[in-house]
């Protein structure tokens, strides 16, 4: 039977970017379609690129100029957390699109509620501390909640629950499950080449005051 450990990676891996960025591609596929549908895709894709742009600047940010908050523990928002509280209620939306308000409206609701869960295994595996989670949920919570909040503003998509599920779950094929994605390693590649430093500044740094990564003049 497999250990807490490897349960909670499990879970957590239905946050990771390698599962959820083709997650998010299949939503804008799928409301782009039919063209009464297709500004709810531009809207789709301008809300979570911008909510992944302050996760990427965030993380930049601490991993190239150690920019943080001791006090709060603070070193970027939780990348896992806020995919999952965007995309998660979305995708659930779109799985009941055929159905009722309400039933789209408890989908919805599901999702957050699993995006939570998954932020809590980010705890867990202490992988974040609980303001990088929490403030990781709330970016997810404003570009799934703004979306769906205006989208009753445009035509309802009405798709075929089976179809949307099996597309969402197409990184299954291609990637075995718990495999994470490589995005916090181009992250750090990324920071140390702007910030032009030889190794990216840590947790540790930034609870021992440093100005700079340890070792580094």
């Amino acid at each position: 039977m497999p250990d807490l450990g490897q349960i909670l990676h499990a879970i957590t891996w239905f946050g990771d970017s390698g599962f959820l960025l083709p997650a998010a591609l299949w939503i804008a596929v799928w409301l782009g379609i039919r063209s009464g549908t297709r500004p709810l895709a531009v809207l789709w894709v301008l809300l979570f690129g911008l909510g992944g742009a302050l996760i990427a600047v965030s993380k930049i940010a601490f991993l190239g100029w150690g920019i943080g908050s001791v006090s709060l523990d603070f070193t970027g928002f939780s990348g896992h957390t806020a995919i999952a509280a965007s995309v998660w209620p979305v995708a659930c939306w779109l799985v009941a699109s055929r159905w009722e308000h309400r039933v789209r409206v408890g989908a919805a609701v599901l999702g957050w509620l699993f995006a939570a869960f998954i932020g809590a295994t980010r705890l867990a595996l202490d992988a974040h501390s609980l303001s990088e989670v929490v403030l990781g949920y709330a970016i997810g919570v404003a570009v799934s909640g703004t979306f769906l909040w205006w989208q009753h503003r445009l035509p309802h998509p009405r798709l075929s629950w089976t179809l949307v599920l099996l597309s969402l779950a197409t990184p299954v094929l291609f990637l075995r499950p718990g495999t994470p994605a490589p995005t916090q390693g181009a992250l750090e590649v990324i920071a140390v080449r702007l910030a032009g430093i030889e190794r990216p500044f840590t947790r540790a740094d930034l609870l021992a005051g440093r100005r700079m990564p340890l070792g580094i003049k």
